[in-house]
């Protein structure tokens, strides 16, 4: 018996072809309209993160207990060194980099703004986190007094490569004293508080500049996906500060949770156009065929066989739609993962708020589950109306009508 209803259902549903693949094909694209703007905006936060993490904060970093709420040189790491070379022992954490970072005045012969100077090693900043990625124009080299500009800054201050820049800032000793630096390359992590504001300079030389041991530095940034590193870490050094990237970065965990709920809203439009389109198409369907069902009614099938056969013609509809749409959604998310979408035009706009001007595209099993689920529970929904007029049918008044 089930196998008939089954076999019915299949032949009920693409009894109107046209139709049928109509709202096949309204399901498929809305489908893999939204599976591309959640890709989009999640590779966009996860983008931003990335590149955070990478330029900044790692997955967790380690200050002096006061550093963070005063920015002086005497809250440093005195024993930065020693700290690091144990944290590159650990095997839960595949990189370890320690900065010198300080605040200051940038100037030019015409222009100057507040910025901070950021001492770095080349080498532990390409392994910790692909450094020369985010050169924007020139190279990623120190040599003969060289440095690297935020290109934030380097409009600000209209610098280009080989241009010559003097920062003064507040030495070891407490003497103000300035260092002429040459841009050699001009950067861009989309993190906005660095490419504002940030000069990279060698490290061990800024340390030379301001009379500070070599060992020393104001922050020690770890990557590593240890979920106790933290609290092993606080314990271990109980005299410092330990932070997560979230703790640092909270204004990002909120963008998270916004791309969220914004996903939530765009996936709740999507399925009630789809509630509706599957809706009006099984509504229209159950009319034109009420004459079929009076009759089953009239020898004898029961009711629940007759819900039955509804159901599985809305499911076999909505599955197909699905199929169509993960395949059409599926190809989207990957052209759009491995070549993004260009936004160039709005380059200046997308840069001032820390976004690259291409975007690409997350993908995640999770879009599809959620999405099925979605589009099978809107397509049994849609038929409880068309069912209430099934279930109120008066076999013979509908065949004498129709007869």
């Amino acid at each position: 018996m089930f196998k008939m209803i089954v076999k019915l259902a299949y032949t009920s549903a693409f009894l109107r072809k046209s139709r049928t693949l109509l709202l096949i094909v309204m399901i498929a694209v809305s489908m893999s309209m939204m599976l591309s703007i959640q890709g989009l905006y999640d590779g966009m936060a996860n983008n931003l993160i990335d590149k955070t993490k990478r330029s900044d904060s790692g997955d967790v970093s380690i200050y002096h207990q006061a550093y963070r709420l005063d920015k002086v040189l005497a809250h440093h790491i005195a024993d930065a060194q020693t700290i690091q070379e144990s944290l590159e022992q650990r095997p839960e954490i595949t990189a370890v980099t320690r900065r010198m970072q300080l605040e200051g005045l940038s100037s030019t012969a015409k222009k100057s703004a507040l910025s901070m100077v950021i001492g770095i090693d080349l080498a532990e900043e390409e392994k910790f986190g692909a450094f020369s990625e985010f050169l924007h124009e020139g190279e990623i080299s120190f040599r003969k007094r060289g440095a690297l500009i935020g290109l934030e800054l380097a409009k600000k201050l209209k610098v280009r490569i080989g241009s010559k820049v003097v920062f003064s800032t507040q030495d070891h000793s407490g003497e103000i004293n300035a260092i002429a630096l040459k841009i050699r390359g001009i950067v861009q992590t989309t993190n906005i508080a660095l490419d504002n504001r940030v000069i990279f300079m060698d490290r061990k030389r800024l340390n030379a500049f301001l009379g500070m041991n070599e060992a020393a530095a104001t922050q020690i940034a770890i990557q590593s996906r240890s979920a106790t590193l933290i609290s092993d870490l606080t314990q271990t050094y109980p005299d410092l500060e330990v932070k997560s990237f979230l703790e640092l970065y909270p204004i990002l965990k909120m963008m998270q949770d916004m791309m969220i709920i914004f996903n939530g809203i765009t996936f709740m439009i999507v399925m009630v156009v789809v509630f509706i389109g599957i809706l009006g198409v099984m509504y229209v369907s159950i009319l034109d065929r009420i004459r079929e069902f009076g009759i089953m009614r009239g020898i004898g099938m029961p009711y629940p066989m007759i819900r039955l056969q509804i159901f599985l013609e809305a499911f076999i509809v909505g599955a197909f739609g699905y199929l169509v749409g993960a395949v059409l959604g599926a190809v989207s998310l990957a052209y759009l993962g491995h070549y993004g979408l260009d936004l160039s035009e709005f380059a200046d706009g997308l840069q001032s708020f820390g976004y690259p001007t291409v975007m690409h595209a997350h993908i995640e099993l999770t879009y599809f589950t959620s999405t099925f689920y979605a589009i099978m529970a809107a397509s049994l929904l849609s038929v409880l109306l068309p069912l209430r007029k099934i279930k109120k049918l008066n076999p013979i008044e509908v065949i004498k009508a129709d007869s």
